[in-house]
């Protein structure tokens, strides 16, 4: 009877909304197969950014988009990308540091950022620039760089001369933890995730 009733509980699980807070951030799925949804946690708990810095909950839509993107409280993420494994983790990453931008930074942070980073416009509001022109795209591949600088990525300075080599990554770690409290080391959010399970 009580595995059935297990049985029972884990099948009404899979139906309703995913939803994460492990550290890897607070958010809920609109689509995705289970493998697909299991990509997005995996590549947020390899970062080593805090994204429980982000105030809200955000919801991951999964689905054939044909490319990621982000908005306010929403990150679309293409499900074919998500189907190639590890290789989508960095562009994860990226998507979901764009929402550390609306809701964590402020408008000194990102004159800061600008600054640093060498850029003219934080996001759009000058028209014709290349995407690696916008402090808020330097930003968001710089973090997703800076947090999980591994081999496996597809955001490494040497293949990626723009965004993600904007600033050395310690650089990058340091200055996010003076201006919003982000983790200065890469081992210091492990510790912090280990300790809340």
């Amino acid at each position: 009877m009580l595995r059935r009733l297990v049985f029972l509980i884990f099948l009404l699980a899979l139906g309703l909304p995913g939803s994460a807070l492990a550290g890897g951030g607070d958010y809920v799925f609109d689509g995705g197969t289970p493998r697909q949804q299991a990509q997005v946690h995996a590549a947020l708990e390899a970062s080593s950014f805090d994204w429980g810095l982000v105030p809200r909950q955000v919801t991951v839509h999964v689905g054939a988009y044909g490319t990621s993107r982000s908005t306010p409280g929403h990150v679309w993420l293409d499900a074919g990308l998500l189907d190639a494994g590890r290789f989508a983790w960095a562009t994860v990453m990226d998507e979901y540091a764009h929402q550390v931008d609306f809701f964590v930074l402020d408008s000194a942070h990102r004159d800061v950022l600008r600054q640093e980073l060498g850029v003219q416009a934080w996001c759009y509001e000058l028209t014709g620039l290349a995407h690696g022109a916008y402090g808020c795209e330097r930003f968001s591949s710089m973090l997703a760089w800076a947090y999980w600088p591994s081999q496996q990525s597809s955001y490494r300075p040497e293949s990626r001369s723009d965004e993600s080599a904007s600033m050395p990554a310690g650089r990058f770690r340091a200055l996010l933890a003076d201006l919003i409290g982000a983790p200065r080391t890469l081992a210091a959010v492990k510790k912090t995730r280990s300790k809340r399970r």
